[in-house]
Order: C-alpha cells, then sequence, then structure tokens
C-alpha cells in the first residue's frame, strides 16, 4: 500500500474550523445499545449540520475522526462562524426533540459536549495541535459543569469555544443570534494535564450566564471582559447595550411583581416607586 505523501513540517498547514463533540456517560450504556445510540446521534448530527448550511466532513477524506463517544470534525476556516451560529443552537435543538419525541423508553439520553476552535490542520492525518487543543477544551472541567448546569436545567449541550474562535466569530459580530452576553468566561483546565490552560467562552443554548456562571468553578464572568465592548449581534432584535460600566446582563421588569424572585447577582437594582 502506498503511504500518503508526509507534509513538509516546514510548511504551516492551512487553517481550518474544529468541531469535537463528546457525548456524555457514553461508556456506561450497555453494550447492545451503543451502537443505536451511536446511530441516533450521527443522525442528529447529520440534520443539524444541513440545517446549518454545512457539509458533512464524514463526507470528505480525513476530515473526520471517530473518537467512539463522539467525533471530531474538520471544516473550511470560512465554516467557523456557522459552528457557534447557528449550529449549537440547532444542536441543542435537535437533542431535546430526540429525548421528547424519538428515543425509545429504554434508550439512553444524549447530552454532549462540544468544543469549536480554529487552527492549523494538514489533512488527512490531523496531526497538529490545533486538534490537540480542541480535544482538551472539550475535555475540561469547566465544559463538564457547564454540562451538569445544562443538564440541571433542561438543556442538552453545553459548548466550550476557543479565544480565537470566539474573537473570529461572536466578538467580530459575524454571528447573527448571539453577543458575547451569551457566553461566560472561564479557563479551559484539565485534569491531569496541568500544561493546558486555555481561557475559552461557555455557552448552554437557552441558558442565561447569571445562571450558568456560578456552576463554573474558573469562570471569569458572563459577558463582555471590561476591556473591550461588546459586538452586537448581526441582525439581533430587541438587545440592548449594556450601560456603560455594568459587569453584567441587563434585566428589564416590566410589570408588577408579588414576591420576585432572582436567581444570580445583582450590580443595581432601582425601583420605581411611582405608583404608590
Amino acid at each position: 500500500m502506498k503511504s500518503p505523501a508526509q507534509p513538509d513540517p516546514v510548511d504551516v498547514p492551512p487553517e481550518h474550523a474544529l468541531l469535537v463533540v463528546d457525548m456524555k456517560g457514553y461508556s456506561r450504556i450497555p453494550e447492545a445499545r451503543m451502537a443505536p445510540a451511536r446511530f441516533d446521534l450521527d443522525s442528529i448530527l447529520d440534520t443539524v449540520f444541513d440545517q446549518s448550511g454545512l457539509d458533512m466532513p464524514r463526507r470528505i477524506d480525513g476530515a473526520f475522526g471517530d473518537t467512539g463517544d463522539g467525533g471530531i470534525f474538520v471544516l473550511p476556516a470560512l465554516d467557523t462562524t456557522r459552528l457557534v451560529d447557528p449550529l449549537l443552537g440547532h444542536l441543542n435543538a435537535a437533542l431535546s426533540r430526540y429525548d421528547k419525541n424519538a428515543r425509545l423508553h429504554s434508550g439512553p439520553e444524549i447530552r454532549l459536549r462540544a468544543s469549536v476552535h480554529v487552527g492549523p490542520v494538514s489533512l488527512p492525518g490531523r496531526r497538529n495541535r490545533a486538534v490537540v487543543e480542541a480535544c482538551r477544551l472539550v475535555d475540561s472541567k469547566a465544559v463538564r459543569e457547564a454540562l451538569d448546569a445544562a443538564e440541571a436545567h433542561g438543556a442538552y449541550l453545553a459548548a466550550v469555544v476557543s479565544e480565537i474562535a470566539f474573537r473570529r466569530t461572536v466578538r467580530a459580530g459575524r454571528t447573527l443570534d448571539l453577543d458575547e452576553r451569551h457566553f461566560v468566561r472561564a479557563m479551559a483546565r484539565v485534569d491531569g494535564k496541568p500544561e493546558f490552560e486555555e481561557p475559552c467562552r461557555l455557552l448552554v443554548p437557552g441558558l442565561s450566564p447569571v445562571l450558568l456562571g456560578p456552576s463554573i468553578t474558573d469562570a471569569a464572568g458572563p459577558g463582555p471582559s471590561s476591556a473591550s465592548a461588546p459586538a452586537p449581534a448581526r441582525g439581533a432584535e430587541g438587545s440592548s447595550s449594556p450601560e456603560a460600566g455594568h459587569r453584567g446582563p441587563v434585566l428589564n421588569f416590566n410589570g408588577a411583581m408579588d414576591r420576585p424572585t432572582v436567581i444570580g447577582e445583582l450590580d443595581t437594582l432601582n425601583l420605581d416607586q411611582r405608583r404608590r
């Protein structure tokens, strides 16, 4: 068999977008149910790739790696934004529909951790630092804690976006429905891998960072950093910019509240007493 040509180590490989997914608890599924569960996950991913306007990398030589309980997907760098938005939202919605309408009573729930990263990748080998980083991100304590929080609030997906992927997509204003305020800033670390420590952004579709943040040990706070103003989501409607100097999201209470409960932290609470 002829071996594929090895890349010249002097050459910088072309940039690619990376998506890594990992199914929670897959190794604890009875062996007889592993294949059906994995088939269902593959079908869900096929659907959401198509919904997001993305070509499925499984059809491209070397652009897909099966990890058993998930997979590594390599796409053109220009697809990085679509992996963040809309794919992550579509994926959470598809997992919810599956759990409510399609999953057999005896079948396992499918809850996923996902990472989105971008960097140099050589195909078909994928023996590059960017692939290792994407796998470390999806295995990090931060996104594991985010998935626990997601499960507690009825969501099915927790995603970690590398800082470089976040800057090129969300902060650059390329995402339609997401902006900085939808993410929790955190530091990604992996038990047993002390050399790995990377800033990242966490997202649980449908779950406010105000609720997600307290569940993350290495969280740096929700929303934009104090050093930069948030880029508004392209096409977002009804969103308002945070007040100058405000550290968290703005909450608007438009009606009378009887014994209200607010979970999380409020910097300032203004009470309108004119109706008294």
